[in-house]
């Protein structure tokens, strides 16, 4: 008995022995320079907890840049071709994107409808859901929205000040991410779900507390939740979940309600939710059997459920994260905070009544280079991910890149170059000067991604930011406080950039 078990044991030893070598073997059988992996983390030690993804790219990122294309590396088990060139970012996005079309993300439309958005679906599915959701993204579709968010920064700019009279025992001190998000909280849920979520009335409003509860209180721990991410096939066929019970419930029956409530009094509002409806299924009752969606007939209530939800985690969190880091520039450096405050009066000085009008915010050129290098600098999103859904040979050399194999193109690691913008850590918008911008490669700046999978949202995420800025600036002056942290100290386990301790800063009335 006791010899079996030590041949038991020797067995199983060898196995693991044996698909030790075949995994983290990979990349050295295929000549492909890569960073030796350690058991079962692979390159990820320290994830989380001594280091970001951003850290472990950037790690990658110097090792192999200008030594080749794309290194290896691996995430956990999962085999990734870490893309350098940027000439190949753009084959990957761009030229060779049927390639490359999907991100191998988790979700698991059967059991969690929500997860089946335009983020995370594939193929055919993927292409029939962009192809109906890109005409809700024109700009003539942003005008008819821009009167709703220019109301909500109406209320930013009240609670604003409320938060500056009850700073003025502090030295003006007020922790501005946490106000910048219940701003765009109500903006999201105004226009995403037609509902007045009072964020910026109510910190504790429900949309708020949801948003803090998708992010904060996730439905596994870390082991788990690293597992779904990095085996998203498997991870379906199990049939797991990754959203907390209450916040599904929540955004289902918000969908729900507010859907009936239209339809029934015949109410338009001019927002997302109204473009969901036009595009709603003829037969909302037939049953989806089983495999995959069906976008012949519309979207039923759970798919515009499902990019509603997604218009709310993406446009939320982002553009609040954008606008807290601009402010705190802005803070940092008053010369360019006076000149946006100029530019911005002077934009609206003939508008009747000084009010923020869609035109005069497009005349605001200083405006969007600020936004720019605030995206640059403070990447929010630190790498893009796709997957090879067919063998690539990679131009100009010997390399396959197999199929099944995870793409990662590091943003943040880009946009820190000091080869391509020197001195990169200092906040200079006059790197996005046309002729600047004419300069450096094209695939150098990538916040929202780029080819046929870029950030369908990206105009709104723009505009709910700018709208957002100029409200603040309008009314207030920001500088640096006793809290003000330089630098920030950055969250590690957050996989969106943020910070660990908010962003404090002095606020005065103008």
């Amino acid at each position: 008995m006791v010899l079996l078990t030590f041949a038991l044991l020797g067995v199983a030893v060898a196995l693991l022995y044996n698909f030790y070598q075949y995994t983290y073997k990979y990349w050295e059988r295929r000549g492909v320079p890569f960073e030796p992996p350690l058991p079962l983390v692979g390159n990820m030690k320290g994830i989380g907890s001594k280091y970001h993804f951003r850290d472990v790219n950037q790690r990658i990122y110097d090792q192999f840049k200008g030594k080749a294309p794309f290194a290896g590396m691996f995430m956990f088990l999962k085999r990734v071709a870490f893309i350098i060139d940027l000439d190949l970012v753009k084959q990957v996005l761009i030229k060779d994107f049927k390639a490359f079309q999907d991100r191998g993300v988790f979700n698991n439309v059967r059991d969690e409808p929500l997860t089946g958005h335009l983020f995370t679906l594939e193929g055919e599915e993927w292409r029939s859901m962009r192809h109906k959701l890109t005409p809700v993204f024109t700009s003539g579709k942003m005008k008819h929205m821009f009167g709703i968010v220019v109301e909500v920064g109406d209320h930013l700019t009240t609670t604003m000040g409320n938060a500056v009279s009850a700073a003025a025992g502090v030295g003006g001190d007020v922790e501005i991410k946490e106000l910048c998000a219940r701003y765009t909280t109500d903006v999201i849920g105004t226009c995403a779900f037609g509902l007045e979520c009072n964020s910026l009335a109510d910190p504790n409003a429900e949309f708020r507390a949801m948003g803090r509860l998708l992010f904060e209180k996730p439905r596994h721990n870390q082991l788990i939740q690293t597992f779904i991410f990095t085996n998203a096939k498997l991870a379906r066929k199990l049939r797991l979940k990754i959203l907390n019970d209450d916040l599904n419930n929540f955004f289902m029956d918000a969908v729900r309600n507010t859907v009936d409530h239209r339809v029934k009094h015949g109410i338009k509002r001019n927002d997302f939710l109204d473009q969901l409806i036009e595009l709603h299924a003829e037969n909302e009752n037939e049953a989806r059997q089983g495999k995959g969606i069906d976008l012949s007939k519309g979207l039923t209530i759970e798919q515009m459920a499902a990019q509603a939800f997604v218009f709310f985690i993406a446009g939320f969190e982002t553009s609040s994260s954008t606008m807290s880091f601009c402010l705190y520039e802005l803070a940092l450096q008053q010369d360019i905070q006076n000149r946006l405050r100029e530019e911005i009066e002077n934009a609206l000085k003939d508008v009747p009544n000084g009010q923020l009008t869609y035109d005069a915010m497009g005349q605001m050129t200083y405006l969007e280079q600020v936004l720019s290098e605030t995206l640059r600098k403070h990447s929010i999103i630190s790498h893009l991910l796709r997957e090879a859904n067919e063998d690539y040979k990679v131009p100009g050399t010997e390399q396959t890149i197999e199929k099944g194999t995870t793409i990662i193109i590091p943003v943040h690691n880009i946009h820190h170059d000091p080869e391509i913008y020197p001195v990169p850590d200092r906040f200079d918008p006059s790197r996005f000067e046309p002729e600047a911008i004419k300069a450096r490669h094209q695939y150098a700046y990538l916040p929202f991604g780029d080819g046929p999978r870029n950030c369908i949202g990206e105009r709104f995420g723009k505009m709910q930011a700018k709208i957002g800025l100029i409200s603040l600036l309008r009314h207030f002056k920001f500088g640096v406080s006793d809290r003000t942290e330089i630098p920030l100290i950055l969250n590690k386990k957050n996989f969106p950039l943020s910070t660990k301790n908010g962003i404090h800063l002095k606020v005065e009335r103008i």
